[in-house]
């Protein structure tokens, strides 16, 4: 077995004994997993800090932040009955888990797109919590994986204007949604995402909003420090800025779905070939360590998937 471990800006991959299924446990051998920029980013550099250890803790980590620890959470496998799933795991060729922790990959998702699905899971909570309606005039500001799935799923709400704020060039992937990508987006506007991970990211969500409407958040910044202007139009256009954050259901769906429901919903999403775009890169396991930092520090790409 081989696993991924990093420290802070150093990785490698480590062999360890082949994982034997306990009572109840599945083995799966990873066919893909794929790397989540901002947040694995985060990771390497060591830039979790000490209080959020607990929140920043992957299902199946091993290890304890800064490191070293093995970190990860888009794995899709197949099990020895033949069966495709999708894992939060880290990236390792091979392991056990309860089948509780494993959600089926529908029969029309490819397993190399599936990688996707925590990803567009985090977009549904999202939209989850902002509530957008029908005509609504919305940004998304930051278009890395999460603010270009956010923005996917808008742009299939009737009447909808769909604008993502982004110095990067991402026409290529917002193209086969009809959403363009802007520099000089319009303001007013009755939603904003934001993702860009940056104070100037947030503060230009703030700009961009209307009277009485909301910025939601989806960056984590981790140990580093966030500054906006709140004088100015902020109180008196009685603007928000909301957390939305993937670790708990939102609470406007909480009741009534639980987090394989709101998993499963992200797979058949996934049907959607136009999520292609989304992965800009494949890299083979054996090359991921020498190739990680390279990958992390790369602004212009979104997913990379890795193959094994």
């Amino acid at each position: 077995m081989r696993a991924l471990w990093t420290t802070p800006g150093a990785a490698a991959l480590v062999e360890g004994p082949d994982p034997v299924p306990g009572p109840g446990e599945v083995l799966v051998r990873t066919l893909h997993s794929g790397i989540s920029r901002g947040t694995e980013a985060l990771v390497f550099r060591g830039g979790v800090p000490a209080t959020q250890a607990a929140e920043m803790r992957a299902p199946f980590q091993e290890g304890e932040f800064p490191g070293p620890v093995k970190y990860g959470y888009l794995n899709v496998g197949r099990t020895a009955a033949g069966e495709v799933v999708f894992c939060l795991y880290p990236h390792q060729d091979v392991y056990a888990v309860p089948p509780s922790a494993l959600v089926p990959v529908p029969d029309d998702v490819p397993a190399a797109r599936a990688v996707l699905a925590g990803t567009v899971e985090t977009a549904v909570n999202a939209l989850w919590d902002a509530g957008p309606r029908v005509g609504d005039r919305i940004a998304v500001v930051g278009a890395g994986m999460v603010g270009c799935c956010v923005a996917a799923l808008l742009s299939d709400i009737p009447g909808v204007r769909v604008q993502v704020v982004d110095p990067r060039d991402r026409s290529a992937v917002l193209a086969p949604w009809g959403v363009s990508c802007v520099d000089d987006p319009a303001g007013d506007c009755d939603l904003v995402f934001h993702t860009s991970g940056t104070s100037a990211g947030l503060q230009r969500s703030l700009d961009l909003l209307g009277v009485e409407s909301s910025v939601i958040e989806l960056s984590w910044y981790g140990d580093a420090p966030v500054s906006v202007q709140l004088g100015g139009a902020f109180h008196p256009r009685r603007l928000t800025v909301r957390s939305s954050q993937v670790g708990m259901v939102a609470g406007a769906r909480r009741a009534r779905w639980g987090y394989a429901d709101r998993m499963a919903l992200a797979l058949r999403l996934l049907a959607d070939p136009r999520f292609d775009a989304v992965i800009t890169d494949a890299v083979p396991f054996s090359a991921l360590a020498e190739r990680l930092p390279g990958i992390l520090g790369e602004p212009s790409g979104l997913c990379v998937r890795v193959d094994y």
